[in-house]
C-alpha cells in the first residue's frame, strides 16, 4: 500500500509520466504467477494505464500484480527522475537564496554600522532633552498627585528641625492630632505647588544649549542634569512655589496649627523659642523634594537601558555609556 501511495503521489506532483503504455505492457508481461490467475486482457491493461494517469485515481486502483523485482525497478526509476527534478529545482532557486542571504547580511552590516556611528552634537542635545522631558513630566506628575509628598518617606515634610523638640514635647503632652494635622497640611501645600514645576522645567530644557546638553550627557556625575536644573530653575521655582504654598497653608488652617504649636511650646519654661517662618520652610522642602525626584528619574535613565524608549535615546545614552 505504501508503494502504491508513493507511486501515485510522485506521479501526480511530477507533472509528467514515469511509465508509458509500452512500459506498462512490459510490466504486465513480467508479472509473478499470482497475476496469472487473474484475468487481465489488453483492455484491462489499458484501463489500469488510464487509472495511473487519472487525477481521480485512488491507491486501491493501482495494479497489485507487480512482482517484487519490477516494483524495485519502478521505485528506482521514480527516485532517479525525482532526484533530477529536485536538482533542477535547486539550480533555479539557488540564485534567489544567495540574493536573499546577501540582502540579510547587508542589512545586518548597515545596522551595525549605524549603531556604531557616534551621535552628532545635535543628536546628543535632542536625545538628552527628550529624556529630561520624560523624566521631568513623570516626576512632577507623581509629586503633584495626592500623597505625592505625604506618601513618600524620602521627601515627606516633617516639623522644622528647630521645632522637632517642640513636637516631641507636645506629643508627650497628648497633642498628637495637632502635630499630625500640621504635618499633613505642609505636605498638601507642597503637592499643590508641585503642579507648577513642570512648565518651569520644560522651559529650562527648551533653552538648554547644545554645549550644556553634551556636557550633561557625557558627565561622569550621575545627577548632572539635576544639578543643572538647580542652577537655572531654583529662583523661578521659589518665586512660583511660595505664594501657592502660603495660600494652601492658609486654606488648610496650617498657619493656625503652627501658631498653636509654637505658642503652646513657647509657654514651656526654659525652652528655646521657636519662630520659624512656616511658608519659607515648606517652600524650601518642597523644592528639595522635587529635585530628589528628578535625580531619581535621571539615575533611572542613565542606569536602566529599558527606560530608553526610542532609537535616539538608545543611540545617545549607549554612546554615553561607552564614554563614561
Amino acid at each position: 500500500m505504501v508503494f502504491k501511495q508513493n507511486c501515485l503521489f510522485i506521479i501526480k506532483i511530477s507533472a509528467g509520466s514515469f511509465l508509458n503504455k509500452s512500459q506498462f505492457l512490459f510490466i504486465k508481461s513480467r508479472t509473478d504467477r499470482y497475476s496469472s490467475s487473474s484475468s487481465f486482457s489488453i483492455r484491462n491493461i489499458n484501463n489500469y494505464h488510464s487509472l495511473i494517469y487519472s487525477e481521480d485515481a485512488r491507491p486501491s486502483q493501482i495494479p497489485y500484480f507487480l512482482s517484487p523485482y519490477l516494483k524495485e525497478k519502478i521505485i528506482k526509476l521514480i527516485y532517479m527522475k525525482l532526484n533530477k527534478f529536485l536538482a533542477a529545482l535547486s539550480i533555479v532557486l539557488f540564485p534567489f537564496c544567495v540574493t536573499v542571504k546577501a540582502q540579510v547580511n547587508i542589512g545586518n552590516m548597515l545596522k551595525k554600522a549605524i549603531a556604531g556611528t557616534p551621535p552628532s552634537a545635535d543628536e546628543m542635545s535632542q536625545g538628552l532633552k527628550e529624556a529630561l522631558s520624560l523624566g521631568v513630566s513623570s516626576g512632577s506628575d507623581r509629586l503633584s498627585a495626592l500623597d505625592g509628598f505625604m506618601g513618600d518617606n524620602a521627601i515627606k515634610i516633617l516639623f522644622p528641625p528647630q521645632a522637632q523638640k517642640a513636637e516631641k514635647t507636645l506629643r508627650g503632652l497628648g497633642m498628637n492630632k495637632l502635630c499630625d494635622d500640621l504635618i499633613l497640611s505642609l505636605n498638601r501645600a507642597a503637592e499643590d505647588a508641585a503642579k507648577e514645576a513642570k512648565p518651569i522645567f520644560m522651559t529650562a530644557i527648551k533653552e538648554m544649549s547644545i554645549r550644556d546638553a553634551s556636557n550633561i550627557l557625557l558627565s561622569r556625575q550621575q545627577d548632572a542634569a539635576t544639578q543643572y536644573f538647580k542652577t537655572v530653575t531654583y529662583s523661578q521655582l521659589r518665586d512660583k512655589f511660595k505664594p501657592i504654598i502660603q495660600a494652601s497653608l492658609e486654606k488648610a488652617g496650617a498657619s493656625g496649627h503652627w501658631t498653636d504649636v509654637t505658642s503652646n511650646y513657647n509657654k514651656v519654661p526654659l525652652v528655646t523659642k521657636v519662630n520659624t517662618d512656616l511658608s519659607d520652610y515648606t517652600t524650601q522642602k518642597a523644592i528639595e523634594g522635587l529635585f530628589v525626584e528628578i535625580a531619581k528619574e535621571e539615575l533611572k535613565l542613565r542606569g536602566n537601558t529599558f527606560s530608553r524608549s526610542s532609537a535616539l535615546l538608545q543611540k545617545v545614552f549607549g554612546y554615553a555609556d561607552k564614554n563614561n
